[in-house]
């Protein structure tokens, strides 16, 4: 992206024009040459402005890179007013698994989307856009190049889960009991892993080699400050909205990957046919097709398929459905969290969930992605982990319905936290 310079002096130009000593909106956008169009992980790390996003679609067709912050939305519904005052505006970022979110209109957007790549400088103000102007031209200025990401360097000092295998089997035998009780169906519970490092973890590095080697997935990383970032690799699509068109799915049911193709076909033929698997799984799409009524109709469930990533496979039903009205606040309330990162009823796990997990989810089990009026976009926030200097906060988490065990749990959770753990040394990690 050598040559992004002469299209950053563009835009300096452009601001540099007289702009209206009042409050309001404005984009500028350019199109990218696309062989300047790579890379966009690797300029979004030499930036000095925060906060950073970065974002590339499991099927690898859209892939962005923004930093900085003009507005910041702590919920999906002011966020959206604000879309419909400015509908050319496009929100990024986080909404945590307890309604918390962060959604920011950035400063400076590179967006590719089917082979197209367009940069857009933001310009908002309450008061004057011409004083905005002269702001962003100081962070066009500061603005670097991309420079090359190094390898992964990582020692790791301590691990610690939370819970750990004693408290883990006590935890399911409490939620086992519930589901005896039928106070629930099911809950998704989920184990905490805090390594201390000897040296602080660069995000985007960790980000680099998760993206080269966990196919199949989103990639997201929320960048908080050079030391601070919420980043993961998740296989799981929590909506598409194009129009009113909505697609979802219920990806529930867990067994191993192997390496081995025949092997791999093997496992995915037992988890199509395994009953604990295909309940659970059920139990995810009825819960999404009913909290759609009321909010869409002619709402289709898919034969299931198995999704084969590195470490593990998953059951996957694919849900499509016309929505009554392109809101997005009331598509995140609906189908956040899901039965597969909650479980059902969805109160009472939530609440069973706040009562006996040791450590807060925070972003964990939430949702990552965009926010626009013609389309949005989220993910599940899993395989994930929360950075902070010389630590990295590991999460992840398995159904428990009646019949679970929690040897078997504890080793899909191993596996599910491996995706990104065994980018770190893994024969430091015992």
């Amino acid at each position: 992206m050598e040559q992004l310079s002469a299209l950053l002096r563009r835009l300096r130009q452009q601001l540099e024009q007289n702009l209206p000593s009042e409050p309001g909106f404005r984009q500028f956008s350019l199109p990218v040459p696309q062989r300047l169009s790579g890379s966009l992980l690797e300029w979004l790390a030499a930036q000095p402005c925060f906060p950073q996003f970065y974002w590339r679609h499991r099927e690898q067709h859209e892939e962005a890179a923004v930093c900085g912050a003009l507005r910041q939305f702590t919920d999906p519904i002011t966020a959206q007013a604000f879309l419909q005052r400015h509908p050319q505006a496009r929100l990024w970022g986080l909404n945590g698994f307890d309604a918390s979110a962060m959604l920011v209109l950035p400063r400076l957007e590179i967006l590719t989307r089917d082979n197209r790549t367009e940069l857009t400088l933001n310009l908002f103000s309450d008061v004057a856009l011409d004083q905005d102007a002269q702001a962003a031209i100081t962070v066009l200025t500061s603005l670097r190049a991309a420079l090359p990401i190094m390898p992964l360097q990582v020692e790791v000092q301590e691990a610690c889960h939370r819970p750990d295998f004693s408290g883990w089997e006590s935890m399911l035998q409490q939620a086992l009991n519930a589901v005896e009780r039928q106070q629930m169906d099911k809950v998704v519970l989920a184990r905490n892993t805090r390594l201390t490092l000897a040296q602080p973890l660069s995000a985007p590095a960790l980000m680099a080699a998760s993206r080269q080697v966990n196919h199949h997935c989103y990639h997201f990383m929320m960048r908080f400050a050079a030391d601070s970032a919420f980043l993961g690799s998740s296989p799981e699509r929590l909506y598409l909205r194009r129009g009113v068109r909505l697609l979802t799915e219920a990806l529930a049911g867990t067994v191993a990957s192997h390496q081995d193709d025949q092997q791999a076909s093997l496992l995915a033929q037992w988890l199509l046919g395994d009953a604990k698997n295909q309940h659970e799984n059920l139990l995810v799409v009825d819960d999404i097709c009913q909290r759609l009524q009321g909010g869409a109709r002619a709402v289709d469930v898919l034969p299931p398929d198995v999704v084969r990533l590195r470490k593990v496979q998953h059951l996957r039903r694919r849900i499509e459905g016309q929505l009554h009205a392109a809101d997005d606040a009331d598509c995140l309330t609906r189908l956040q969290p899901t039965a597969a990162v909650a479980g059902l009823p969805r109160q009472a796990a939530r609440a069973f969930i706040v009562a006996h997990e040791p450590v807060s989810r925070g972003w964990y089990a939430g949702s990552a992605g965009y926010l626009s009026l013609a389309q949005s976009e989220f993910c599940v926030a899993l395989r994930s982990c929360q950075i902070d200097h010389h630590q990295l906060q590991l999460y992840a988490g398995a159904g428990i319905v009646s019949g679970s065990d929690p040897a078997e749990e504890w080793l899909e959770i191993e596996n599910k936290a491996a995706s990104l753990r065994s980018l770190l040394q893994p024969e430091s990690l015992g």
